[in-house]
């Protein structure tokens, strides 16, 4: 459906920029309203919201290291981007592409501005992490369902047409 390609663009586009958003929001809440290492019990020992720095990537992985980081997150965003621009066809593709890139956007903003990416949901043990991670956890696991899924209807489009193509 070419004529659709605008409009799963705009979809991924919305997607990403509404993370960015919500991302950027909770940060800014968080430092404003809990010192650096402090935190809060929102359901007793289960949740709580803290304030935390991580420089590195993937629960501090990569930590002192920016220029590797920024690296490995462009390396990534470039081959989402190449996938997704090259399966704009795909069904719900634009999903996991906003997810993706707007929670890769919402951190690389965060750590452009201060130097590291601001952390503030923890669960007992478990790191703290934020809503950027949480759309790029989605992301990857939505990711992997659509590729999966489109794998299976071309198997199942190729097995319709035969060995030869035809029907």
């Amino acid at each position: 459906m070419p004529g659709s390609h605008g409009r799963v663009i705009a979809l991924a586009a919305a997607t990403a920029g509404t993370v960015v958003l919500l991302d950027l929001l909770s940060k800014v809440l968080v430092r404003g309203d809990l010192t650096l290492g402090s935190e809060r019990e929102v359901v007793g020992q289960l949740l709580r919201v803290v304030h935390s720095e991580n420089d590195g990537v993937a629960f501090g992985r990569l930590s002192g290291s920016p220029v590797l980081v920024a690296l490995f997150v462009a390396a990534a965003v470039i081959g989402l981007l190449a996938y997704f621009l090259t399966h704009l066809d795909t069904d719900a593709v634009w999903l996991p592409t906003g997810l993706l890139v707007g929670g890769a956007a919402g951190n690389a903003i965060d750590r452009a501005s201060g130097g590291s990416v601001t952390d503030f949901v923890k669960f007992p043990h478990w790191p703290a992490f934020n809503v950027a991670d949480i759309a790029i956890t989605l992301g990857v696991i939505v990711l992997l369902i659509v590729v999966e899924r489109d794998a299976r209807a071309t198997e199942r489009q190729a097995a319709a047409h035969g060995p030869d193509g035809q029907r």
